[in-house]
């Protein structure tokens, strides 16, 4: 498939509840707003902008608050998924449209869906990468993260309380990344049977776990320096903030408890993601929590990062979705 060049690429902040958004817009169409995840930016997604561009659509990249050259509000709940709802809206509305298909991965996945949950007058599709959704409601998310570990500590609840995880990330924030980014691909995550580096032990540090001394295919040292640069520039307190809201959003979003997603959907996985086979019953569900559901698909032998890791399969089954929508 054809791609235009990075050069047509746009930079632009915009006005929005947290101030400024920043976002990476290519191409021209039917707008697509891409939102990342964990521990990413709007570079995460450098591999599908000139692919949706090439096929006729305006793809929007954008940092979310906290991340990259977005603003970062200091209070801890100032990350709620109704602020990033907020956001994303303002977003649309910055770029003169009335409505977008929403597109997010891993935590961009949820942020998408509540987007769509919350907002199905803006947001007329939804495409959930990795994560797949599960509606607001169940038991209170604190208790269920404590009861994970066993002996040892959930990555999520390690990341709770401000300042612990940071003072692990921040000292060597590319040798996390890295270490971070192999623990969850395909390519180069720990062996069946190894330590699971999505837990801690106590006192210890998550990235005792983490692949040392190679980086996953899909990441070079060039790329991996443009991650780094982001979170040395802005620290990964923003980032992590959004982890410390969950049980909040579980009580904002108590009159949606349960609620399905009635637009058009997407769901993408990756066979050997933690996000897909942890949460296979919410998969299960998707007749009830996904209605609108009219493609889904896991690629075999896939981690966590399948836009990066599986450019071209992701955008073909992206721009394929895309498609049907007007079709």
């Amino acid at each position: 498939m054809p791609q235009t060049p990075d050069a047509d690429r746009t930079h632009r902040l915009v006005p929005s509840p947290a101030g400024r958004t920043h976002l990476v817009e290519q191409g021209e169409g039917p707008l697509v707003l891409l939102v990342h995840g964990f521990p990413e930016s709007w570079y995460s997604w450098r591999r599908q902008l000139p692919a949706l561009a090439a096929a006729g659509y305006r793809a929007a990249a954008l940092d979310v608050r906290g991340y990259g050259r977005s603003s970062k509000p200091g209070a801890v709940d100032a990350y709620g998924l109704r602020d990033l709802v907020a956001d994303n809206v303002a977003v649309v509305e910055a770029l003169g449209e009335s409505s977008a298909v929403i597109v997010g991965h891993d935590w961009g996945a949820t942020i998408a869906a509540t987007s769509a949950l919350l907002r199905p007058d803006v947001f007329r599709a939804v495409g959930l990468l990795s994560v797949p959704y599960t509606p607001p409601g169940g038991p209170k998310p604190s208790e269920v993260f404590a009861a994970m570990g066993g002996p040892e500590e959930f990555y999520v609840s390690y990341f709770q309380q401000p300042g612990r995880a940071e003072a692990e990330i921040e000292p060597d924030v590319r040798g996390w990344l890295g270490g971070f980014y192999a623990a969850l691909s395909a390519d180069t995550m720990p062996e069946p049977g190894a330590p699971d580096p999505h837990f801690v032990t106590r006192g210890g540090t998550l990235r005792e776990r983490f692949p040392e001394g190679r980086l996953p295919h899909w990441l070079t040292e060039a790329e991996l320096d443009v991650y780094a640069a982001e979170f040395e520039r802005s620290g990964v307190t923003g980032a992590l903030n959004r982890y410390r809201n969950m049980d909040r959003d579980w009580a904002d979003l108590a009159d949606h408890h349960g609620a399905p997603v009635h637009q058009p959907s997407l769901f993408l996985g990756g066979s050997r993601d933690a996000s897909t086979t942890w949460l296979a019953d919410a998969i299960e569900a998707y007749p009830r929590t996904l209605p609108g559901l009219t493609a889904s698909h896991l690629l075999d032998g896939c981690g966590h990062w399948l836009q990066q890791e599986r450019p071209d399969e992701t955008n073909r089954h992206l721009i394929d979705w895309l498609r049907s929508l007007d079709a």
